[in-house]
């Protein structure tokens, strides 16, 4: 018995197999080019999507949004590569009719239109919605670090400064020192020895003044950090005793129904404490709906923005990180608010009634203070404070209680945020391979994470309806 055989290459047919015979009626890239063609890129605000009258004609920009979007659907993000797969690939002919355009026309795309791309993202999204994709109740919001293009060596904080400054001092004393000696020996064998520790002084003097130019930056900045490669990174612990990286916060809030996700944002922020409000408001508006809830971890956990979710419609669970102010054994958990009396109660059954009101870290506070704690035999296990225990209670603690409360009556909405937000995460990170970034600028990887949602929405969606009924459902 023989082998399966295939055609030879140089049999010559009298009528040829047509590309579109090379691509199945479910392929991904019939929904990319049918959705992409269902745009309006003038409306979007794509560049050159009504071509200029003279001068050489440019490529369409919905050819390279297609792309693209085929790209990130199939873990090409590079321009390089995309211009190869434009070349060889029989699906990519297929969806540019056999252009090849150039890395630099591909990659200037990219750069050109980030605000079109994400419209793109949007435009998606409606899509889904007019599916009935999202169930528009409860929405979960989380962050990951994504690297950044800079290392680690060239990312500089104030205190390495001052660690590799010292270091400098350090070594140039001891190359000193033995330039000391060698003049005292005054052996000529020690010349070509005395000439190479000069030019290493001389290398590490030139890297102080760079590490005082880089203070003086950042003193005149006000950051914290300088990046050389990507002057928007910024050095971030990864958690779970993972260490730092130089990365960029990516935020996306996801509905529960099929985890989609419904926005997404690109800051440089190192950690969540300012991101719950305006992600949770958006998510709401991309909804379309009067509320919502939003649950998140406790390191959105803030006052300023749990009022402001309230304030706008959005319902917010989150866990209270409950630390204690005084450090002692009893936590503020352990005093009970009495409304009625405007006074708390301490686990020794005495009060903390009103003191006065006023304005703590830029927040407006009443502190309450207990008069009866030196007798108390508890003290030592509740407070240093000579005057007693104190307790500040912020204007609007109630919003914080009654969010308690929601937490303590359904518990299991917090247990279902691992799964429903860090879904996506993983997804993307690790079967899409797009835990890193290739551009660089806030800028650059808004638009890069613009396409690594819609790859994902796109994947998620095509999965959950088939590429035929999405075609039929675009307007």
């Amino acid at each position: 018995m023989g082998f399966v055989q295939g055609v030879h290459r140089n049999q010559v047919v009298m009528f040829p197999e047509s590309l579109d015979e090379y691509i199945a009626d479910d392929n991904p890239v019939r929904f990319i080019d049918a959705f992409v063609d269902s745009l309006d890129l003038q409306a979007l605000g794509f560049e050159r999507a009504v071509p200029e009258e003279r001068g050489r004609p440019p490529y369409h920009p919905g050819d390279l949004l297609k792309l693209y979007v085929y790209g990130y659907l199939n873990r090409v993000r590079s321009s390089r590569r995309l211009e190869r797969e434009a070349q060889r690939n029989v699906e990519v002919m297929w969806l540019l009719g056999k252009l090849a355009p150039d890395y630099k026309t591909i990659a200037d795309f990219r750069r050109d239109n980030g605000m079109p791309i994400l419209a793109v993202f949007r435009e998606f999204t409606v899509l889904c919605r007019r599916l009935e994709l999202f169930g528009g109740q409860l929405v979960a919001i989380d962050g990951s670090k994504f690297k950044a293009v800079n290392s680690r060596d060239r990312n500089f904080t104030k205190r390495k400064l001052e660690r590799l400054n010292q270091r400098a001092e350090e070594k140039i004393k001891g190359y000193l020192d033995e330039l000391d000696k060698a003049d005292k020996e005054e052996q000529d064998n020690e010349k070509p020895r005395a000439e190479e520790l000069q030019q290493k002084i001389e290398w590490l003097r030139g890297r102080k003044e760079v590490y005082a130019e880089l203070r003086e930056r950042m003193d005149q900045s006000g950051e914290s950090q300088v990046s050389l490669t990507d002057p928007d990174a910024r050095s971030m612990v990864l958690g779970s005793n993972r260490g730092t990286e130089v990365a960029y916060n990516v935020q996306i809030s996801v509905d529960a129904k099929h985890k989609l996700i419904l926005d997404h944002e690109v800051t440089n922020e190192c950690n969540d404490k300012n991101q719950l409000s305006s992600m949770a408001n958006r998510a709401k508006e991309a909804l379309e709906v009067q509320s919502l809830d939003v649950v998140a971890d406790q390191g959105y956990y803030g006052r300023e923005e749990i009022k402001s979710c309230i304030d706008g419609g959005v319902v917010p669970y989150l866990q209270n990180p409950a630390t204690s102010e005084n450090r002692g054994v009893y936590g503020r958990e352990e005093f009970r608010y009495d409304g009625k009396n405007d006074c708390y109660w301490c686990p020794a059954g005495k009060a903390l009634r009103f003191s006065y009101q006023t304005t703590h870290r830029g927040q407006e506070v009443r502190d309450y203070i207990a008069q009866e704690c030196d007798p108390c035999g508890l003290k030592p296990q509740c407070t240093r404070r000579k005057g007693g225990r104190q307790i500040r209670r912020w204007v609007d603690e109630e919003l914080l209680e009654e969010m308690t409360r929601r937490v303590q009556a359904e518990p299991d909405k917090l247990k279902r945020r691992k799964s429903i937000v860090e879904h996506p995460f993983g997804t993307i990170k690790h079967s899409m391979g797009h835990g890193y970034f290739l551009t660089r600028r806030l800028s650059g990887v808004r638009t890069e994470t613009s396409l690594t949602m819609l790859a994902y929405n796109m994947k998620r969606v095509m999965r959950l309806k088939g590429v035929q009924q999405l075609i039929a459902a675009l307007p």
